[in-house]
């Protein structure tokens, strides 16, 4: 567990969810997070994250659904960075809390005109680590950053998908969470590098670049001889390995994964799928040349067992296989039900969150209950009286629109 008084704080000017699920790995380590949002704009109904309004209503009207679960254990003001109160209320947290990492995913464009640049905020604290993420970088200040947008733009979509069909958007946002996950390794790095003496660091996460650095068996093999057409989407099967897929049973739906010629003849060696022990199965690349042949032997053995059985002969024969188990299963799944996270809604109901990627030591401290996501601005008095403002000046903050 992190102590109270030593725990790195962070200040985020977040929305949507690359920023939010970065700082939600922090929420994981026991840090100090608070997440920055503007001040309501004239003539508009919302406040603050527009993602707070997206999903089904859950606490009030600004905690809706699929803002709770990445914004769990935060805390949350509101400030309008366009005034000069508002801007010299940020500058005095960043020096008096005092703040180690600020965050923000705003478009760079606008990071100037807020007073959030690096050379801005670094004359609070010359150590301050800060870290940006964008659609292509601060070098590419005006391209607004869109999960499936980057998947469009770097390939992912004309891989995904049915081999037939049109390019696919994956099902999770894959880049958002992918940036998020630089964008905390980078924060933990330059806390490390600090310690050590190297003092304050800006960090430039590009969410394309980051999509594109996952790439490695899709890229390279272009200019090793493979056609387009080998990498482009293919469905549920893998593009090397056959016949790994997805293969209808008699009562739903198994996936099975044969990655090796030694695995194969583990396979045919069980009696019900001993038919397709042939010569022109041998080897992965011959069972390539005859794929769409095995497939369709493959799915008229699986149709005549149920998922169940053929599980149990995959599982004699040492194969990797699995289920397809529905999205409302997944809490369900047993490493998952003894390691999900929770939290209370305002309401007393559970809500389960996904478990953190690996167990940390403030979690195995604190347990696996975290606050639930701030209402908007639900901080803003007890922050600004942190750093020594008395109520009357809190007050007066509010009357002139600097703070919410």
């Amino acid at each position: 567990m992190v102590e109270r008084d030593k725990r790195p704080v962070v200040l985020s000017l977040e929305q949507a969810l690359s920023m939010s699920y970065a700082t939600l790995r922090m929420v994981h380590q026991g840090w100090r997070v608070i997440r920055v949002e503007p001040t309501p704009l004239p003539g508009r109904k919302s406040k603050g994250d527009p993602n707070r309004y997206i999903g089904r209503p859950v606490a009030g009207e600004d905690r809706h659904s699929y803002f709770v679960g990445p914004n769990v254990g935060k805390e949350a003001i509101a400030l309008n960075l366009r005034s000069e109160e508002g801007l010299a209320v940020l500058q005095r947290l960043i020096r008096e809390l005092p703040v180690d990492v600020f965050c923000t995913n705003t478009m760079p464009a606008r990071h100037a005109s807020l007073g959030i640049t690096h050379e801005q905020l670094r004359e609070q604290r010359d150590d301050l680590i800060w870290c940006c993420i964008s659609a292509m970088g601060l070098d590419h200040p005006d391209v607004p950053g869109y999960d499936p947008v980057v998947q469009a733009q770097c390939g992912y979509m004309d891989l995904t998908g049915p081999g037939d069909g049109p390019p696919t958007q994956c099902g999770p946002p894959l880049i958002d969470l992918k940036a998020g996950d630089e964008a905390f390794t980078q924060v933990v790095l330059a806390l490390w590098r600090r310690a050590e003496g190297a003092g304050g660091r800006c960090i430039d996460i590009s969410m394309a670049r980051a999509a594109v650095s996952w790439l490695h068996t899709f890229l390279p093999m272009l200019d090793m001889g493979s056609p387009p057409e080998e990498l482009r989407r293919s469905g549920n099967e893998h593009r090397q390995f056959i016949p790994v897929n997805a293969y209808r049973t008699a009562d739903g739906y198994i996936y099975v994964a044969i990655g090796s010629d030694v695995q194969w003849r583990r396979f045919v060696g069980e009696a019900t799928f001993a038919s397709l022990d042939q010569k022109r199965f041998a080897t992965n690349e011959s069972r390539r040349a005859e794929k769409e042949t095995l497939f369709r032997l493959m799915e008229e053995i699986t149709l005549r067992h149920s998922a169940e059985r053929i599980a149990e002969v995959l599982r004699a024969a040492l194969i990797p296989h699995a289920p397809i188990v529905p999205i409302e299963g997944v809490l369900d799944l047993p490493f998952v039900a003894e390691t999900h996270l929770e939290t209370i809604a305002p309401d007393g109901r559970m809500v389960r969150l996904p478990p953190a990627a690996v167990q940390t030591p403030h979690l195995e401290s604190e347990g696996p209950t975290l606050p639930f996501a701030p209402a908007y601005g639900e901080h803003t008095a007890a922050l600004l009286s942190e750093i020594g403002l008395a109520p009357g000046e809190i007050a007066s903050l509010r009357r002139s629109g600097a703070v919410a």
